[in-house]
């Protein structure tokens, strides 16, 4: 016997302002970090493409 869902409840929990002040204190040392990252997967592509073409 098939069942039927007709409402579907979805509760969540939203924080203050507070937490937002926080993250944006503490980022800057990760921002570096993750851009970093960025460069560095934006070479591997780069190269990885570079490699398809010469094929």
């Amino acid at each position: 016997m098939p069942l039927e869902v007709r409402e579907l409840v979805i509760r969540g929990v939203v924080e203050g302002s507070q937490s937002t002040q926080q993250e944006s204190e503490t980022s800057d040392a990760p921002r570096e970090e993750r851009q970093q990252i960025v460069s560095d997967c934006v070479e591997q592509v780069l190269e990885i493409l570079k490699n398809r073409q010469e094929r």
